[in-house]
């Protein structure tokens, strides 16, 4: 079971924990850098490419100073084979009965998805008392995460799903709210071009969010 200081410590170093879709390797490396340039050392790669282990591997082992996990962790073998590539940490954006037995028995951060109040009581009584809100704008948003905060006190959340440079500092004014998660800083025309200068230019907009 992966040990709560060191989890709220991770998600706590930053407001924002970028999520990153990657298409090409090659470009995880000078992204990576970029964000971490900018202010936010906490990278979540989602496992939707085929570029996405390969990604993890290579900011892992070249960019020592990023936290680099895994994101989209839907099954068992999802989180072996992000953690045999080098990810220091899981995020899923729900979580089953058999994922959640999984992330019991693993030692790194798990941030496990929910989307209701019974889905987070369960995963508290397990013992994850940091989770992941998804999709957070169409489950409620910010009021549903203030309306959650007084019946469920010792729950953090990282909202994720619909997320902005407009709208994050709404959910980042909660006290309930650990760091938000989002790609917005990375924008696809940005990626596309190379564009890291830009890339960078956002993080450091993101990471200014919670003074």
């Amino acid at each position: 079971m992966p040990d709560a200081a060191e989890t709220a410590d991770l998600f706590s170093r930053a407001p924002v924990i970028p999520v990153l879709t990657i298409e090409d390797h090659e470009s995880a490396v000078p992204l990576a850098r970029a964000l971490c340039d900018g202010g936010l050392p906490v990278l979540e790669v989602t496992l939707r490419t085929r570029a996405a282990l390969a990604a993890i591997a290579a900011i892992a082992v070249e960019v020592p100073e990023c936290i680099v996990g895994a994101g989209t962790v839907v099954r068992h073998v999802d989180a072996a084979f992000a953690i045999d590539a080098g990810a220091k940490f899981l995020v899923s954006p729900g979580t089953d009965s058999v994922l959640a037995e999984t992330f019991t028995e693993i030692e790194i951060p798990v941030l496990p998805g929910c989307a209701t109040v019974s889905e987070a009581m369960v995963l508290s009584d397990l013992g994850f008392d940091i989770l992941k809100f998804f999709p957070a704008e169409a489950s409620g948003g910010a009021a549903w995460l203030n309306a959650v905060a007084a019946p469920l006190p010792h729950i953090r959340f990282c909202p994720t799903g619909g997320i902005d440079q407009a709208n994050a500092g709404d959910y980042l004014a909660l006290p309930n709210v650990i760091a938000v998660g989002g790609s917005w800083v990375v924008p696809r025309d940005a990626l596309a071009a190379r564009d890291f200068a830009r890339i960078r230019k956002l993080a450091q907009e993101a990471a200014s969010l919670r003074g």
